[in-house]
């Protein structure tokens, strides 16, 4: 609790007191007050005594008033030193006192050193600029006072500290030539003008003493003058100073006094007319100035009047003080230069000398020591590291030990180095603390009242916007609310990471069990032989090795002493494993681990939830908690604000951040008057008086008494709409007709009321008694409540703090509430600080996406336990990667259906299954690359009757994995599958579906036509039973199929079909020709009649056949020559030829061009051929080539006239070889050189030879 000390009284109030004479001459105070006015009368007194002597005209009484004036003079300075040396006295017997100047002391050098330093160096005849060095604060110019007050000659003091400019003034800076000029100033206005009258400065000057006597002289001395004028010719021609003797003494010392006064004129006039200067000489486009105005510096633009300056005065020490503040090293060299142009001056006859106080830090390296030719160092007396010494003296001058607390004091002084600045927040905080009133019921504290003055002095400015609402400070405790919403959120955050934790470990016990299993069933398989084809506990039932560690009964398999397994060849065995889980683990049984895994997550989860718990609890008081506790938590975020206060804001992050300065500031720092009512309630109750509304969140500190204060009116209207009165009015029953009138303003006004509802939501603390009160009394805020903009947040907080039966009737009265929920369901769990799982129960919702809300895992369980979700892909990729654990994407989608049957999770399971219809057309029937569904999940598919046949056999025909019998597929989709290739390619399923009742051709004539069916069909022959004659006969009868196909299935028949069918087109029975799947004979040849061309193929196909019997057919030479030109070999083309009747060749070219190449080809000759066949067959031959080979065979049958006539029908130059001189040459090859030889033998050319130029064959003709 703060004591106010005693103020000092008013004068006037101390004179009634006590003594009135004692307080009137007690203090310098007061005889100073009284002192203007009795030297003032002494002027007065003297200047009456001065005319009194004139008047009177007695000279010797005239001067004896004037020393007495000067006698009274010197005994009231007298009396002034003996009234100053027993306040003193007086002071000093009191105690100590209340307040301490902050002007330098004279007694700061008390060792001596410093004076004996600089009186050294202002002694030393070399020593002219004199340093005295130290840091801000460090005690400079009380040593320089200490100093001069024992230094016996006259000292200048120039001090710029007043021209600095403020702090954070950025637009204002002091330039060079200002400083120059305060310089100059305060150097030229230190002495009197009296001294410096050939200045040029001219100054205004305050009448003196004796200036009543020098207005009577020059009065006197016109009088005299006036006098002589009006008399000149007397005092030319000489009569004026007759007779020359005393009784003409006055005429004769008016004159002389006219002269002496008329001289010393003159003398003044001509001494003045020394100071005088011309500025300049303008005329209208001219202007003509000192070439001394051009320079820069004002000192060097002056120095004439500096060095007239030490001239004309005794100053021999100059004191500059602050000059290094302005961080600018050329004006110390000006100086320098002045003082040594001053002390080389002749008129200057005494030595002068610069005396600096500044920064050690001023001159980089060793200049000051080549500036300076004396350096005096100062030692601080005051730092960071002792400032608490001088705290605590200022403490304990003011009496406040036990007031103020000591640590406070002890870490407050690190940042304090100051003593000036120290004493100056004493001296505030004794005013403050006089002037703040306090009383039993609000209690200031002193440490917070001494922590608000140290800001004050440390961030002046600051300090003053705090005032305005403005400032670095004012923005940073204007951020309380987003402290603590920063707060909540992080809170919250971690609560949902914790959530997170707590599912994965939940996830993470199965996916360690299984991997257990998965070390457990593979030491079991490598105990048994490598053809085990199943493992049982008993042997009755089996699991085949692949899925030994998913069995449902492994844990008593694994603990059982022996188990039985089937092999592939050798049968059912029995084997011991009674040691198996000791090779394992010899610590630990199978069990045991199992039972650690489970503990573990057990653990994990309990400590989670306890601090779950606890982070819920801190939300719910982080509103009430202390401002530096919720500084302290978010520092990071306010970095920036301390960064720009002067000293890097490390003082106000130590007051802030310990509690010594907060948002009650402001309780120390104004004036208010004792009463239940604080400034921010009697503020409150002015606006709303005034008609103006408060905003929500105006700080109310005693709700109580306000509504004490208002009218009962009022709480209808938006006045009572406040954060504190609303938590106010629910504390007691008392106030529920306020509340009825409240509730009834907001249900009339809410969306005009949405600042009010976010400003208590943020910082109520009635929130959840609030919201069911006015659930209750206003039915229909729900639905108004989810039309409004700021609909989330009403929901969440309805959700939040309804309970579930509440929630449950506004759910069935406002159907909407739900798709509200399930559409916003991420906002809403962002404002919610935990959710009851049985509010989501009676919610019903149907989540959209889960996934959006992941950062909240056991609302998501919970959600996916009730099936409280939308059946879509992202659902279910998010159910099976974060709550199953199982793998996601290409894999989940390609068995998407599969993988939920075989999840074996009932929730999930169910909800499919509750509406399977939903999840086929929205989930399934949406994922294209859904292509690798099991056979069950197909066939599981196929049986449900509601679903859309066109559907189904989408979902059908994408799928890969083939249906391997027919018969288990429904009727209705048999032909869907078969026609999408869905079912097993086997000949058994392709003659269950001719046979089944809503066989469909087309369908199976598609499937079959298919490539890949095609293949696997063939790899099985075509089974040729009796029972399978209607596959058999599809087959044959397929017109539809490809050709390509067709003809495969035809090569695959086991057996030849006796006759042609006849529904196949004739490409198809050229298959069957080919293929030679029809039987040869007569009437199947006879049966093609009409289609030579299939005719000649099936003849040709069977030509074999045919020529053991040719009788058998009836067929003629048209046909057989047809023949000649199909795919059958030369020796059975020989064989048609012999056939038939060759005697029509010569008239039938085409037919013996045909029959000469066969001749040829088979290298022989026919019996019946005669010279005229033999031309007719060479001579329709082609090419050229071709006959003279025929012509080599046959020519035997020809005579020499018949050769030559065949050789005249070849072209040339065959058709040259006759008779003759001509010499025909051939081209040199075999065939030409058997023909030549022939004929050469034959003796039907004379020779052959070979022509000189080329190596062809030149043929000599017979001559004749």
């Amino acid at each position: 609790m703060l004591h106010p000390q005693p103020a000092y009284q008013p004068f006037a109030a101390r004179a009634k007191s006590g003594d009135e004479r004692t307080h009137r001459l007690g203090t310098k105070r007061d005889f100073a007050a009284a002192a203007p006015s009795f030297r003032i009368s002494l002027a007065l007194s003297t200047k009456s005594i001065t005319w009194l002597g004139k008047f009177c005209g007695h000279g010797r009484l005239f001067f004896m008033y004037i020393s007495r004036a000067k006698i009274f003079l010197w005994i009231s300075d007298k009396l002034f030193k003996l009234a100053e040396t027993l306040r003193r006295i007086s002071a000093s017997g009191k105690g100590p006192a209340k307040f301490v100047d902050l002007a330098p002391t004279d007694e700061a050098d008390q060792g001596g050193v410093y004076s004996a330093a600089l009186a050294f160096a202002t002694e030393s005849p070399d020593v002219s600029n004199i340093a005295l060095t130290g840091p801000y604060g460090s005690g400079k110019s009380s040593i320089i006072r200490s100093f001069l007050k024992s230094y016996p000659r006259k000292a200048l003091h120039i001090s710029l500290a007043a021209f600095l400019p403020e702090a954070g003034d950025e637009q204002r800076t002091v330039t060079r030539q200002e400083i120059e000029r305060s310089i100059l100033q305060q150097l030229l206005y230190g002495a009197d003008a009296d001294k410096l009258p050939l200045s040029r400065f001219k100054r205004i000057q305050s009448p003196s003493f004796w200036s009543i006597f020098r207005s009577l002289y020059i009065l006197s001395g016109i009088l005299a003058v006036w006098h002589a004028f009006h008399n000149r010719n007397g005092i030319f021609d000489g009569s004026y100073f007759k007779p020359f003797d005393f009784t003409n003494w006055l005429d004769i010392s008016i004159a002389a006094f006219a002269l002496i006064f008329l001289w010393s004129a003159i003398h003044h006039f001509y001494v003045a007319s020394f100071g005088l200067s011309l500025k300049g000489i303008s005329l209208k486009d001219i202007e003509i100035r000192p070439s001394s105005e051009d320079q820069d510096s004002i000192l060097n633009r002056h120095l004439d009047e500096i060095i007239y300056f030490f001239q004309s005065t005794r100053y021999d020490l100059v004191v500059v003080e602050d000059l290094d503040r302005f961080e600018d090293s050329d004006i110390f060299v000006t100086l320098r230069e002045i003082n040594s142009l001053v002390n080389g001056n002749v008129g200057v006859k005494r030595k002068v000398r610069f005396l600096y106080a500044l920064r050690d830090d001023m001159f980089v390296n060793t200049d000051r020591t080549k500036f300076f030719e004396f350096i005096i160092p100062v030692i601080p007396i005051i730092n960071s590291s002792n400032s608490i010494d001088m705290v605590l003296a200022q403490g304990s001058r003011l009496e406040l030990d036990g007031s103020l607390d000591q640590q406070f004091l002890r870490e407050v002084s690190r940042y304090l180095s100051d003593l000036r600045l120290i004493h100056n927040i004493f001296n505030e905080y004794a005013i403050y603390v006089a002037n703040l009133e306090t009383d039993g019921e609000n209690v200031l504290d002193a440490t917070k009242l001494l922590a608000v003055l140290i800001y004050k002095n440390v961030y002046p400015r600051d300090f003053e916007r705090l005032h305005r609402g403005e400032g670095h400070l004012a923005g940073i405790l204007g951020r309380k609310d987003e402290l603590i919403a920063a707060r909540e959120q992080s809170h919250r955050s971690e609560i949902a990471q914790l959530e997170r934790g707590i599912e994965a470990a939940e996830k993470q016990v199965p996916r360690d069990i299984r991997e257990l299993r998965r070390i457990y069933a593979m030491a079991l398989l490598e105990s048994l032989p490598a053809n085990v084809s199943g493992v049982g506990r008993n042997g009755q039932q089996f699991v085949a090795p692949a899925k030994l560690s998913e069995y449902e009964e492994f844990d008593e398999l694994i603990n059982t002493q022996s188990i039985h397994y089937n092999t592939f060849n050798q049968g059912r065995r029995q084997q011991n494993i009674s040691g198996l889980q000791a090779s394992i683990d010899p610590e630990a049984t199978y069990a045991d681990r199992v039972q650690s895994i489970q503990n573990k997550a057990d653990s994990q989860k309990k400590a989670a939830v306890r601090r779950i718990a606890d982070l819920r609890k801190q939300i719910k008081t982080i509103r009430t908690s202390k401002f530096n506790v919720l500084l302290r938590s978010s520092s990071q975020e306010i970095e920036g604000l301390f960064q720009e206060l002067g000293d890097g804001g490390e003082l106000a992050r130590f007051l802030l951040l310990e509690g010594y300065l907060d948002d009650s500031y402001y309780q120390y720092t104004s004036l208010f008057h004792s009463g239940r009512l604080s400034p921010n309630d009697n503020k409150f109750l002015i606006q709303i008086r005034a008609f103006q509304t408060p905003e929500p969140g105006f700080p109310i500190d005693n709700p109580s008494e306000v509504i004490a204060g208002m009218r009962e009116d009022d709480f209808g209207l938006d006045y009572a709409l406040n954060v504190r009165l609303i938590d106010a009015l629910l504390e007691t029953e008392e106030n529920k007709d306020r509340l009825g009138k409240v509730f009834g303003y907001l249900a009339n006004e809410f969306p005009n009321q949405q600042e009010f509802f976010q400003a208590y939501y943020a910082s109520g603390s009635q929130v959840g008694e609030f919201m069911k009160r006015l659930v209750e009394a206003w039915r229909g805020f729900v639905p108004a409540a989810m039309e409004d903009p700021s609909a989330v947040v009403h929901i969440a907080g309805i959700i939040e703090h309804l309970p579930p039966a509440l929630l449950a009737r506004e759910r069935e009265e406002h159907a909407e509430l739900r798709t509200f929920v399930a559409d916003n369901i991420h906002e809403i769990l962002n404002l919610l600080e935990g959710v009851d799982p049985a509010k989501l129960k009676e919610l019903r919702i149907e989540t959209k996406d889960l996934a959006a809300i992941n950062e909240y895992p056991q609302v998501v369980q919970t959600l996916y336990e009730l099936g409280h979700y939308h059946l879509s892909a992202a659902n279910f990729e998010y159910i099976f990667g974060s709550i199953l654990g199982e793998e996601t994407g290409p894999a989940l989608r390609k068995r998407h259906y599969s993988r939920i049957r075989n999840s074996r999770a009932k929730p999930l399971l169910d909800r499919v299954e509750s509406d399977f219809a939903e999840y086929f057309s929205n989930v399934l029937l949406e994922m294209d690359d859904n292509v690798e569904e099991d056979v069950e999940a197909i066939l599981a598919v196929l049986d449900r009757d509601a679903l859309d046949v066109e559907a189904v056999e989408t979902f059908v025909l994408r799928q890969v994995k083939k249906l391997p019998e027919l018969d288990v597929v429904p009727e209705r989709y048999q032909s869907i599958v078969v026609r999408g290739a869905q079912i097993a390619p086997s000949w058994s399923n392709c003659l269950g579906f001719i046979q089944s009742e809503v066989f469909d051709s087309a369908a199976l004539t598609e499937f079959l036509g298919k490539d890949e069916i095609r293949s696997a069909l063939l790899e099985v022959p075509l089974p040729d039973t009796k029972e399978a004659y209607p596959l058999r006969q599809f087959l044959i009868e397929a017109d539809n199929l490809q050709d390509e196909t067709y003809r495969a299935y035809v090569r695959a028949l086991p057996k030849e079909f006796k006759k042609f069918p006849e529904a196949v087109s004739t490409g198809k029975r050229r298959i069957l020709i080919e293929e030679q799947r029809i039987t040869f004979d007569a009437g199947n040849l006879a049966a093609l009649e009409g289609e030579v061309d299939l005719q000649t193929a099936f003849v040709a196909e069977n030509i074999a056949s045919y020529l053991q019997d040719p009788s058998a057919f009836s067929i003629d030479d048209d046909f057989r020559e047809r023949l000649l030109g199909a795919d059958v070999s030369d020796g059975e083309k020989r064989a048609i030829i012999e056939l038939m009747d060759l005697s029509l060749l010569p008239s039938l070219p085409e037919r013996a061009g045909i029959v000469g190449p066969i001749l040829l080809e088979t290298s022989s000759t026919l019996p019946v051929l005669t010279a005229d066949i033999v031309k007719a067959i060479i001579v329709n031959a082609e090419p050229v080539s071709t006959q003279i080979q025929l012509l080599n065979l046959l020519h035997e049958t020809l005579d020499k006239s018949q050769v030559r006539e065949v050789l005249a029908q070849l072209p040339q130059p065959y058709s040259s070889i006759q008779t003759g001189y001509a010499r025909p040459t051939l081209k040199r090859t075999n065939q030409n050189s058997e023909l030549v030889g022939w004929l050469d033998d034959r003796d039907i050319i004379s020779s052959v030879g070979k022509p000189f130029w080329s190596n062809d064959i030149m043929v000599n003709l017979k001559r004749s």
